[in-house]
């Protein structure tokens, strides 16, 4: 996908050029994404937040659908967990970054001064504004078709990688059942406010067992516990420097 050029000012038109979808009102897609605190400064004007409530309701019976059919021998409680871990906020923004949502985003001055354009509740909050507003002016079918086509590739990551899995609650459960002990988990942080980068380290009767970094607290403790996950796998099928 290519670049936009450097210093323009990205429209509503360019988005739905890189979404590769038609819209009969454009002004629909500028609604889309229009943030609260931009409608603010403006004295009031619609936000997106109607269309993010709708847009995300079509994500998920898309995502649903699409998760029900690729795996038709999944449990309900496995489905459930692979659809949060795709519609999440984290996965959402990832996603939106492929797109370069954020350029395109109406901020108020102070939003956007604090790093609003790259925020993961921000930018996930957005696409589904956008989906949303796709889904209005066009009908489920090009809907369906731009969620399929953007989520297609987060959905086969989701499934090969078992991101679904609640990595921290499943390891608090491993080491209470092997160790009789509860993980412990150190945070640190580097980076403006407005971009932290979070590192977290997880320890296990003392001993380090993982670490992760994430743009959030929970992130970083979720890709920590995954690591230190992986160590109680490679014990389990005896892969030597396991835990």
């Amino acid at each position: 996908m290519a670049d936009l050029a450097a210093g323009s000012s990205p429209t509503a038109a360019e988005l739905a050029a890189r979404l590769d979808v038609h819209l009969d009102d454009i002004d629909l897609l500028e609604l889309a994404l229009t943030h609260r605190s931009w409608a603010f400064e403006q004295g009031g004007r619609p936000t997106n937040e109607r269309l993010e409530f709708l847009g995300d309701a079509v994500l998920g019976l898309v995502v649903t659908d699409e998760i029900y059919s690729s795996h038709p021998d999944e449990q309900e409680g496995r489905l459930a967990k692979l659809r949060a871990a795709a519609v999440r906020a984290e996965s959402l923004a990832q996603v939106a970054r492929g797109l370069s949502l954020g350029r395109f985003i109406r901020l108020g001055r102070g939003e956007s001064a604090s790093g609003g354009a790259d925020k993961d509740s921000i930018l996930a909050d957005t696409l589904e504004a956008v989906i949303g507003a796709v889904y209005v002016d066009q009908g489920f079918a090009t809907a369906y078709d731009l969620v399929e086509r953007l989520f297609a590739e987060r959905l086969v990551e989701v499934a090969a990688s078992h991101a679904a899995l609640d990595f921290k609650t499943s390891l608090q459960e491993l080491s209470a059942a092997s160790f009789e002990v509860l993980p412990r988990y150190e945070l640190t942080d580097t980076g403006p406010d407005h971009a932290k980068t979070f590192t977290a380290i997880v320890t296990i009767d003392g001993a380090i067992a993982g670490r992760g970094e994430g743009r959030s607290k929970k992130e970083a403790e979720q890709r920590a516990a995954r690591e230190a996950h992986r160590l109680f796998d490679d014990a389990a099928t005896g892969t030597p420097d396991a835990v």
